[in-house]
């Protein structure tokens, strides 16, 4: 067994999936095989959870039945919806409240009280009820927070554009609802990622799927991980609010020794492909509106940050303009992060039943060897 260390297990090979694939030296994403930019610009939300969670892509009446039954299980319970108002009017964080929610969601599923992680089909209705629900759930936290009450979901929207609708009380356009089911699909999945390795490591236990997906939003919750792009919006506020240019601004942040954030990432070497998609999508939104400033802010950041730190943009840089074009609350950039992820974790977790082997590494001890024990009527 090697003893070499490697610190947050950067570039150790813990699993083989047929998930998704990472070229970080060429820029390329797939899920399943199909490049991510045929998904994001072809496919919606549901044909990805069913290419993810099927190992395919449906046919027209596959996903027809799939989407029937992805809308039958939207509405949350009662129960459920009183402990999101009670963490709405508290103004709990909404990562915390979303992690909450979530685990109440298996006192209420009737596929929960039996579980058996080799039940696939009991395991991906329940993958269709917590994939469902999030976004009631999300919805309905926001309004409540803002002193308005819960919208009901809809059964003759899709995924994307029923959430937006539950948001803002008011069905969305053609254009909103289209680029917000391309966000989707851009994060549905990417590898073991932090989150994704916790959902793993929780189901690897044989420990129930809704415990995973609760294991996998508390880790998404940090900083480093999900909360990028909801500090890149507030970068670019900053940089509005300010008297300076883009690059002014962010030139006197890095000698200060603030950290950019949107930038680098542990696997690509080059851009984000999901970055490019969305950039495209941010300037479309700005254009349409008539203000490309966010979009412009962001061009000139990139460009400085690739010339004077020759590093490139992730998904979470153009992600914030682009949802704060669309009338997203920046707190919850991060809970749509987790919505959309949703049926990744989902995915992997039934991934690791298949051939599942505990996960359980190892540590260097670096502590005292022998230690002479003293009674404590001594010490």
């Amino acid at each position: 067994m090697s003893d070499e260390l490697k610190k947050g297990l950067e570039g150790v090979l813990v699993a083989e999936s047929g998930l998704s694939h990472i070229d970080g030296d060429e820029g390329r994403l797939v899920y399943r095989g199909y490049a991510i930019e045929d998904l994001a610009r072809q496919a919606s939300y549901e044909e990805v959870l069913y290419l993810l969670w099927h190992g395919r892509l449906p046919d027209a009446d596959e996903l027809a039945d799939f989407a029937d039954e992805m809308t039958a299980e939207r509405e949350v319970d009662d129960g459920v919806l009183a402990t999101v108002r009670e963490l709405a009017e508290q103004d709990e964080d909404p990562m915390a409240a979303l992690r909450t929610a979530v685990s109440m969601l298996s006192g209420y599923d009737p596929d929960d009280s039996d579980h058996e992680p080799d039940d696939r089909e009991a395991n991906l209705r329940k993958g269709r009820r917590i994939t469902a629900k999030i976004p009631t759930l999300l919805a309905a936290y926001n309004r409540i927070r803002n002193g308005q009450e819960p919208v009901d979901p809809r059964e003759d929207l899709d995924h994307a554009a029923n959430f937006l609708y539950m948001l803002n009380g008011e069905e969305p356009d053609d254009v909103l609802a289209e680029t917000f089911d391309m966000a989707l699909v851009l994060h549905a999945d990417h590898g073991l990622n932090a989150s994704t390795f916790a959902a793993m490591v929780t189901s690897s236990t044989l420990a129930d799927l809704h415990s995973a997906v609760t294991s996998a939003i508390g880790t998404l919750s940090g900083s480093l991980h999900g909360g990028a792009n909801q500090n890149v919006m507030r970068m670019l506020k900053e940089v509005d609010d300010s008297d300076k240019d883009p690059v002014k601004w962010v030139r006197d942040a890095l000698d200060e020794g603030r950290r950019v954030p949107g930038f680098g990432h542990r696997v690509y070497n080059v851009k984000d492909p999901r970055a490019k998609i969305l950039g495209e999508e941010s300037e479309a939104l700005g254009e349409a509106a008539g203000d490309t400033k966010w979009y412009e802010y962001s061009v000139a950041i990139e460009e400085f940050m690739a010339e004077e730190k020759g590093i490139a943009p992730n998904v979470d840089f153009y992600s914030a303009s682009t949802y704060y074009q669309m009338g997203i609350p920046v707190d919850i950039y991060t809970p749509i992060f987790a919505m959309s992820r949703a049926g990744g974790w989902i995915a992997h977790v039934l991934e690791q039943f298949e051939d599942n082997r505990l996960i359980r590494p190892r540590a260097r001890y670096v502590g005292s060897e022998r230690e002479e024990f003293v009674p404590v009527d001594e010490r």
